[in-house]
């Protein structure tokens, strides 16, 4: 099975363009909000670390932005807590999907955490800071400080860029993105 992994900033465009492969996706930030509502055993944990920001289960969003707002330490002991369900769950997915051609991977803290395989196709997410923000300021939960703080766990654009084989410059206009996808899948798939 061949990993295609994607990489960029927060709100390039990875999720849309991981559809437009047309292979199974792992999409970890759907992972996250499925263990902050279903996954107990992690609410305990998170109970326990911080116990003044967490009160009832499910997780909610509130809570989370108040623990990351009031102490910048808070984000890595929420990662901590989080990431290691999150690799569970891609080891489900792998397992799951082991007989398809391909899979893609959807992890935004993807090359951070060192998810990454010697054979994996890494796709740097190219797309414009100023229309990027745009659109990060159109998301219903749209904070920008919290959004600096999850920048600040991730590597430069430069280094994922570097660490990539394949570059997708992503003007958001779903034509010349999804040709760039065509070409990519027709060069893995030789």
């Amino acid at each position: 099975m061949i990993r295609i992994a994607l990489t960029g900033a927060i709100g390039s465009g990875k999720s849309f363009i991981s559809n437009l492969f047309g292979f199974p996706v792992f999409d970890a930030d759907k992972s996250v909000a499925n263990i902050y509502k279903k996954n107990k055993k992690i609410y305990l944990k998170l109970k326990n670390k911080l116990p003044k920001y967490f009160h009832k289960f499910p997780i909610s969003k509130k809570e989370l932005i108040r623990a990351i707002l009031e102490n910048k330490k808070n984000i890595r002991i929420i990662s901590s807590i989080i990431h290691p369900a999150v690799r569970k769950d891609l080891i489900n997915f792998l397992r799951k999907y082991k007989k398809s051609k391909a899979v893609v991977l959807d992890i935004p803290l993807y090359l951070e955490n060192k998810l990454n395989k010697k054979k994996d196709i890494i796709i740097f997410i190219q797309s414009n800071a100023i229309e990027v923000n745009k659109r990060l300021k159109k998301r219903e939960n749209y904070n920008k400080f919290i959004l600096q703080k999850l920048k600040n766990l991730q590597f430069s654009q430069y280094l994922k860029r570097k660490k990539s084989k394949y570059v997708i410059k992503n003007d958001f206009k779903k034509n010349s993105t999804r040709k760039q996808v065509k070409d990519i899948i027709k060069e893995i798939l030789l």
